[in-house]
This record gives structure tokens, C-alpha cells and sequence, in this order.
């Protein structure tokens, strides 16, 4: 049965990392001591849930993380740290501390180091999240013993609600676009004042007009979704800020 280490205070494991090039040997003292950590832990770098739901919300949460007073959020995995650092580059992870425990160390420590040979794995780190204050574990989300790799409770979101239940998460957009599009650029300026963060996506030869109809409905740019919900064009979108 995998532990849980509440109230009990993180002794110090070394960690070897490359930063610009050069060896060196950071330790859990480094990173928790003095400080307040948000710490999640995964079976693996480039594995599809860490790599498409994981770390990517974490990544996207760390302003609210830092305003409601986490100094650092830090990734744990069982990889090397040529692994960790090609996929901190990869994911653009510039929010997150990428922390190589290569040699499952940490994750022996903690009581989550697991057998994963079924799959060729080897030994790795079960899932899980945990808030740190100055090296000792305040609380633990830990995955439920089930088959497979489960994802239920270590997310950002469940940590920070539990930081701050009455948090209010940042609202985030999605524009379709299209170049010189005047209206696209209304939008924007919408959005900008504010401030919120958007994504845009624009029309090109590989992404042509049919696809944004197929996945709005509507033929004409921009078409815009706040929140995950479907508002539609510039009109549309000041109207929204209006009765809001």
C-alpha cells in the first residue's frame, strides 16, 4: 500500500542535473527548505497523459500558483536529466522546475517508487501531488492502487482548490483568425483590455476556412471561445463583455 507522508518532514535527497552544460548536484534542502513547494510526480517524461494534461496545466496555472503564495512548482520523474531537460524545451514548461530522479531515489524515499516492468518501465514513480512548506509535507493527493496509469487527483487544479478553495482561475480564449482581418484585430484589442490570455489560430493553406466551419459552424473571422464556450464574432464577443 503506498504512503501517505502528511506531516512528516522530507529528508534530503541529492539529484544530478546539467544546467548550461555543467553537472551539478542539487539536493531537497535546495528546493524545500524556506520555501513553499507545489510538488507533482509522474510515471514518465514524453508519456501521453504528462506530457498532454499533467505538467501542460500546471505550467498554465503557476501565476495563480505564486499569487496564492507557492515560491516554485516542481515535476518529479524517474528519467535522466538530458530526458528531463529535452522535455522541459519541448513542452516550453518556463513555469515549471523539471527534477531528474534518475535514480528513483526521491520516489523510494517518499514510498511511491513502484515496479512498472509489465510495460518496460522499469521501476518509476506513482502519481501524485504535494504541497510543501519549508520541508515538511502539509498534504498528499496520491492516485487510488488501480490498474493502469490513474489521473484523478493529482491534477493543478485539485491542489490549488486546496490551497485556496475560493481561487478564481484565470479566463483563457481561442480565436479563429485570419491575416489582415480587421475584425480579428477588434477582437483581440477585446481581449487585451481585458486581459485575458487567448490562443489564436489562423486560417492558412494547411488550415483552410472548412475546417474552422466544420468546428464552429460559422464561415466568417474571427470566431471566438471563452472558457470553452462558444461566444462567435467581434459583435458578438463586445456584446458579452457588455452584459457581463
Amino acid at each position: 500500500m503506498l504512503k501517505n507522508r502528511e506531516g512528516e518532514t522530507i529528508k534530503n535527497i541529492e539529484f544530478k542535473v546539467i544546467e548550461d552544460g555543467t553537472w551539478k548536484t542539487i539536493n531537497s534542502d535546495d528546493i524545500f527548505a524556506n520555501r513553499t513547494v507545489v510538488v507533482f510526480a509522474l510515471p514518465g517524461a514524453f508519456t501521453p497523459t504528462c506530457s498532454s494534461t499533467h505538467l501542460p496545466r500546471y505550467n498554465e496555472l503557476a501565476p495563480i500558483f505564486k499569487e496564492n503564495g507557492v515560491d516554485e512548482i516542481v515535476c518529479l520523474s524517474v528519467n535522466d536529466t538530458f530526458v528531463m531537460n529535452e522535455w522541459a524545451r519541448d513542452q516550453e514548461a518556463d513555469n515549471i522546475t523539471l527534477i531528474p530522479d534518475g535514480n528513483g531515489a526521491f520516489a523510494e524515499e517518499m514510498g511511491l517508487l513502484v515496479d512498472k516492468s509489465a510495460i518496460g518501465f522499469g521501476k518509476r514513480s506513482w502519481r501524485y501531488s504535494m504541497l510543501v512548506k519549508d520541508k515538511k509535507v502539509e498534504k498528499m493527493f496520491i492516485e487510488p492502487e488501480k490498474e493502469g496509469d490513474p489521473f484523478e487527483v493529482s491534477d493543478a487544479d485539485t491542489i490549488l482548490k486546496f490551497i485556496n478553495p475560493n481561487v478564481k482561475f484565470l479566463s483563457f480564449a481561442t480565436l479563429f483568425t485570419r491575416k489582415g482581418c480587421p475584425h480579428c484585430a477588434r477582437a483581440k484589442n477585446l481581449l487585451n483590455d481585458k486581459g485575458i490570455i487567448y490562443e489564436e489560430i489562423e486560417l492558412s493553406n494547411a488550415l483552410t476556412n472548412r475546417s474552422m466551419v466544420n468546428v464552429t459552424g460559422a464561415a466568417t473571422t474571427p470566431q471566438v471561445y471563452l472558457d470553452g464556450k462558444y461566444i462567435g464574432t467581434a459583435d458578438q464577443l463586445e456584446a458579452h463583455f457588455k452584459a457581463s
